[in-house]
């Protein structure tokens, strides 16, 4: 089985139970929240041999962590306990009814966290070797390299190993708090010293200055491919000699947009390890983004094989009639679970 290795920083996430202001909140709902580990779940899911590398603190937030990685099928042997830092933790708080454009925001607390901690001495662990190692994937976040001096020089280390087979993925995840008076041109660096870069069309003009293709692509000219996620409309593959992609993004009653990122990258790579052509590996990036979309939480379950296989497969005309709501995927031309069943 094809091994990937997510690498970067998961925390805690606290949420009020019910859609009022933080200080009205009588109950907050805990889970867990982290780019890297939800694109190790989702890779998970689509059938690969995932593990999750980072860092939590001797606390029950870490083991929840932990636990709940595990329980989607994440190796956690990468994983160091830290006795002395906190593991990170972010507050959630929803959008308010009386203010429906404001949206949700974030409160981080996440300051001197284990993960921070994190740097090229976290590769010298021999379980972390020995995932690195066997992996064909290794994917890495822009995130990782605003927590702190020693997290970027982990990232420079890794992206400057040689690959051995292996492919390394940056996903830019822009975080305008965590890049507040840093240079930003060291996201630019990082990415194109990856072998497959994914960006929103929406953070490349903050992170790069530009959402112009030819102009991301010249200043990344080294990647074999730049992926540009252009929200709604498609997604966009820029490879080094000029070919370019481009498949529409699926009709998506949209719940909450909270890590649909991670999981277009999910299903992308997990097409790219699994040889599959630019097209493909869109397809499945759109359809791992839409099962996130319409569900409340950083992810959704994929369907069932047969489903899936039947949406995958279809022609673009079928593709671009399929409609998802509620996780559940239904065509006006056909239904998609008679497909995937038919002789």
């Amino acid at each position: 089985m094809l091994s990937a290795v997510c690498v970067g920083e998961t925390m805690a996430m606290l949420t009020p139970v019910k859609a009022v202001p933080l200080h009205q909140a009588t109950e907050l709902h805990c889970g867990i929240g982290g780019a890297e580990s939800n694109v190790a779940i989702g890779l998970a899911a689509m059938g690969l041999d995932s593990h999750w590398v980072g860092r939590v603190g001797r606390d029950g937030f870490g083991t929840r962590i932990l636990d709940e990685l595990s329980s989607h099928g994440v190796g956690i042997s990468g994983v160091e306990v830290d006795s002395g830092r906190p593991t990170g933790l972010y507050v959630k708080v929803p959008a308010q009814e009386s203010d429906p454009d404001g949206g949700s925001s974030v409160l981080y607390y996440r300051q001197g966290s284990a993960a921070s901690a994190m740097g090229p001495g976290t590769l010298a662990s021999p379980a972390v070797a020995r995932l690195l190692e066997k992996a064909a994937l290794i994917h890495l976040s822009g995130i990782t390299a605003a927590l702190s001096a020693d997290c970027l020089e982990l990232m420079e280390t890794i992206l400057a190993a040689p690959r051995q087979g292996r492919v390394i993925s940056f996903d830019v995840n822009w975080r305008a708090a965590l890049w507040a008076g840093q240079d930003r041109s060291v996201l630019r660096r990082l990415a194109n010293l990856a072998d497959v870069v994914l960006v929103g069309k929406d953070e490349a003009e903050h992170a790069f200055g530009t959402t112009d293709e030819a102009e991301l692509r010249r200043l990344m000219p080294d990647p074999a491919v730049v992926v540009i996620k252009n929200e709604a409309i498609s997604a966009i593959a820029l490879e080094r000699d000029g070919t370019r992609s481009e498949v529409p993004a699926l009709s998506v009653d949209v719940l909450e947009p909270v890590g649909a990122g991670d999981s277009f990258a999910a299903g992308y790579l997990s097409g790219v390890l699994f040889g599959l052509d630019q097209k493909a590996s869109l397809r499945r990036g759109h359809v791992a983004a839409a099962c996130t979309l319409t569900v409340h939480g950083d992810r959704g379950p994929l369907p069932g094989a047969e489903q899936l296989g039947a949406i995958l497969d279809s022609a673009d005309a079928e593709w671009t009639a399929i409609h998802v709501a509620g996780g559940h995927f239904t065509s006006q031309n056909r239904s998609l679970q008679d497909r995937s069943t038919a002789p």
